[in-house]
């Protein structure tokens, strides 16, 4: 039996203000398919840790021109408020290589501009973090990318940015969500546009944004010597094809090899399951051409590049994937190395990390008497930080487990240009030193420790699936473990509530960060496990990190493969098979 809300909020769907591929649309879920129905009209999709993300379709859920048009209404709403003192309000736009990216920056465009607002539209895909950076650069007030970012191809999404460049935090992004809840119709929605108030932007914005990154170039000598080091890169069907490649050559690398079949941006990402430079699958292409060529760094970005997975040579010349916090702490250790080489460090720098990335940042910060914050999962808090340490403190580096990082402060989002652009440095200045970034790898778990993580996602869509990670969280939270894999908890960070409990001393002290839905259990033997909802996706997320003492780095191996038995302990402990 259908909730008669649903029925009734799908045949507003009918009205003649759709158009008629739209109420086609509906009339045959209503007539064949009340399973879809539902899934399409039991919500309204609502701004996550990443914006508006949904599967493409007719419906309050799903990603189409009206949903798009809503939003873009109530952020329009919200900019006037916000900003009735300015004469002319401005936004940025950006899209990927999506189905309907185009059409979706289109009509945001259109509304903003029917709105008197003036809109900078970038002529063709971009990726996301140069969305930010215009938005810094030409000074507006907002912007918006259409990106789902590495969802499968049934999805697309809306990313809202404010002034400073990063993505929509408290109070912005609860007040825009109650401007568009106020939008009832889309006969609330000026969907005329005004083409006068939209410029094209396009190469003169690249090459601005190439040349900030190009400045933070720290081994240019290095590069030099070794320029023809063999780089194989793969966009997987995105945006980074416009500009990575390009970005690699103003650095001084002459032997960047494409993968071809992967270079065309296609929304329908043909050569892979999924375009997510987290799984191996989507990696095996640009593996192959590596081996054919013997090239020592590979590099794979998602379709709207603003994250970045990698490949290394071992020392057993086999290419191995590295996770997100690896490469992290590799590009994370190059860059504070060299800030001390070049006598840039002062004393007054710092770093930034998610509370679910590796603690061997935090190693390393200390190690190089450099700050360090911790922020919640999503770039948009890494931003605030910059913000808020504007002319204080010099920002050096950001990065989260997600294969996300952040150099220098030009942009306000996580940046897979810039980020390339460092590693295959990093791999210069490692070769060097005769070494692979692998080698470097193990030179930094022998000085800080040898830390192994891991990441469960457990899917659970549609409304019982919410209902059910609901559920889940709030068990952990009326009865949390005591003791997981044979060791006591020590400690429980609930974020929800704000709380830091140390159970060895019964104390409990308040955390100094915005509320959200996650747990963290801190055991006796130095493991962490944190579990959270995802904000974009119909998943619960579980982390896990270990870590012990590399004492020779020839037993590195012997030192990983017990720190993987040992998250499997704890998995099972979890029931979590």
């Amino acid at each position: 039996m259908i909730d008669p809300k649903i029925i009734d909020k799908a045949k507003q769907w009918l009205d003649v203000g759709f158009d008629e591929e739209t109420r086609k649309q509906v009339r045959d879920l209503m007539e064949n398919d009340p399973a879809e129905l539902t899934e399409s009209f039991y919500r309204d999709l609502e701004f996550g840790t990443g914006g508006l993300r949904g599967i493409m379709g007719v419906g309050t859920n799903r990603m189409n021109k009206y949903t798009v048009g809503m939003a873009t209404q109530g952020l329009a709403n919200y900019l006037k408020k916000e900003f009735s003192h300015l004469k002319q309000i401005s936004v940025a736009i950006a899209h990927d290589s999506r189905n309907r990216s185009r059409e979706f920056a289109r009509i945001t465009a259109g509304v903003f501009s029917a709105n008197r607002i003036k809109v900078y539209l970038f002529d063709d895909l971009r990726p996301t973090p140069e969305l930010s950076f215009a938005i810094r650069h030409y000074k507006c007030q907002s912007g918006v990318v259409i990106t789902a970012s590495h969802n499968p191809k049934e999805y697309n999404g809306y990313k809202a940015y404010w002034e400073d460049g990063g993505q929509l935090i408290p109070p912005h992004d609860k007040n825009v969500m109650a401007e568009v809840g106020k939008i009832t119709s889309i006969g609330d929605v000026a969907f005329d546009g005004d083409d006068s108030l939209i410029r094209d932007i396009g190469r003169e914005t690249d090459e601005l944004y190439l040349k900030e990154i190009h400045s933070l170039s720290l081994s240019r000598d290095i590069i030099t010597r070794h320029s023809e080091s063999r780089i194989v890169y793969t966009p997987l069907h995105g945006t980074g094809a416009r500009l990575i490649p390009e970005c690699l050559r103003k650095f001084g690398f002459t032997n960047v090899f494409l993968v071809e079949e992967q270079a065309v941006p296609d929304g329908n990402f043909p050569t892979v399951k999924s375009p997510n430079p987290e799984e191996h699958a989507a990696l095996e292409m640009s593996l192959a051409l590596a081996d054919k060529i013997n090239a020592n760094l590979v590099m794979a970005t998602d379709p709207d590049a603003d994250r970045v997975g990698i490949a290394v040579r071992n020392p057993g010349n086999e290419l191995v994937l590295l996770d997100g916090n690896q490469t992290g702490a590799l590009l994370i250790h190059y860059l504070l190395t060299k800030w001390k080489e070049n006598n840039k460090l002062t004393g007054n720098e710092y770093i930034v990390k998610t509370i679910v990335t590796s603690e061997i940042l935090t190693e390393m910060a200390r190690a190089f008497d450099v700050g360090i914050y911790d922020v919640l999962t999503g770039f948009k808090w890494i931003a605030d930080i910059i913000r808020k340490n504007e002319g204080k403190k010099t920002f050096i580096a950001g990065g989260e487990e997600s294969y996300g990082y952040m150099i220098g402060d030009f942009v306000r989002d996580k940046d897979a240009v810039s980020a390339c652009a460092l590693i295959a440095e990093a791999s210069a200045w490692a070769a060097g030193q005769n070494k692979t970034l692998y080698d470097i790898l193990l030179d930094i778990y022998h000085k800080y420790g040898y830390y192994q993580e891991k990441l469960i996602s457990v899917v659970k869509k549609g409304r019982s699936g919410s209902e059910e990670i609901a559920k889940l969280m709030g068990g952990y939270r009326e009865s949390p473990p005591s003791v997981i894999n044979n060791s006591n908890v020590v400690r429980i960070k609930d974020y929800q509530n704000s709380k830091d409990k140390d159970l060895v001393k019964g104390a409990t002290r308040p955390i100094d960060l915005p509320a959200s839905n996650v747990l963290q259990f801190f055991l006796e033997d130095g493991s962490k496990i944190s579990v959270r909802p995802s904000g974009t996706e119909p998943k619960i997320k579980y982390y896990f990190s270990v870590n012990a003492e590399l004492k020779d780095k020839k037993d590195a191996g012997k030192v990983k493969n017990a720190l993987s038995d040992r998250i499997a302990s704890i998995i099972r402990d979890l029931d979590l098979n």
